[in-house]
């Protein structure tokens, strides 16, 4: 039996009350492991749209990029992890008063911070590893065009697609909560991500990893002439002027169009 949406409302609100009491060190050590799952996923949305589009077309690569990408909050929601992006949710339990608003804050800095740790060790190893060489360079073709594309978005763009992106990740363990077993999981997960990632939105953990790669890649001159991009935004400042409209979105799109829309909903005292 699938719980419905009041029950849903009601677990995640236990469960985000729940956080408040964990160790900050343990809640920043599972930062860590799901800001590098997020990075998984990330890399291999890479490497399987580095020419899937030559064979499917556009619209069907991104829907497979996505599902690939899925694997990232999939192993967050069943291995353990904290994702700041889906942390969203924890303004529920806040605005249903069994939360302070300032655990809530605390609780996103630290998983942010996590994040972006566990993001650029990823985007370390990786690196280091060569594996971004791959099919003829062109997975690091691939990280090229992901990462310049992303740098050159403008502030107001970023934060739209920053709400819409979270607002379909925070969908995603939100639907994930309405199931009690592992394949029901997997599958309320799949979708949401799915769609954001082939829509085209912006996932600020996602972009820990994608244009810090990009920015250590854009080092090799052969490189970036076969990637026929400008890499010219690929640096510390493009990085942070990307993450910042991005994470101002996505707080809006999951704190906003899913925990205070389904507070209100389902939750709030009549």
């Amino acid at each position: 039996m699938s719980r419905k949406p009041a029950e849903i409302a009601e677990t995640i609100c236990s469960q985000y009350n729940g956080k408040t009491g964990i160790p900050m060190a343990k809640v920043f050590l599972l930062a860590i492991l799901a800001g590098a799952y997020v990075s998984f996923g990330g890399y291999l949305f890479i490497v399987v749209t580095s020419d899937a589009a030559a064979y499917v077309g556009y619209g069907l690569a991104g829907v497979i990029g996505g599902l690939v990408f899925s694997i990232g909050l999939i192993l967050i929601v069943l291995g353990g992890g904290e994702l700041f992006t889906g942390n969203g949710l924890f303004t529920i339990s806040c605005l249903s008063g069994k939360a302070r608003f300032v655990d809530m804050l605390k609780n996103w800095v630290t998983v942010y911070a996590g994040n972006l740790v566990g993001s650029l060790l990823l985007v370390v190893l990786v690196f280091a590893g060569g594996s971004y060489l791959a099919n003829g360079g062109e997975v690091a073709v691939r990280v090229l065009q992901i990462s310049s594309s992303k740098v050159g978005i403008s502030f107001m763009d970023a934060l739209i697609r920053g709400i819409l992106c979270n607002w379909l990740v925070c969908l995603a363990v939100w639907l994930a909560n309405s199931a009690n077993d592992t394949t029901g999981k997997i599958l309320a997960i799949i979708f949401p991500i799915s769609a954001f990632v082939a829509m085209g939105f912006e996932h600020s953990v996602a972009n820990m990893f994608f244009i810090p790669l990009g920015i250590l890649v854009s080092g090799d001159p052969a490189l970036v002439a076969g990637a026929g991009v400008s890499v010219g935004g690929l640096n510390l400042a493009g990085f942070v002027g990307n993450l910042i409209p991005v994470t101002i979105g996505n707080i809006i799109g999951g704190a906003v169009f899913v925990a205070a829309a389904y507070w209100y909903a389902y939750m709030r005292k009549q």
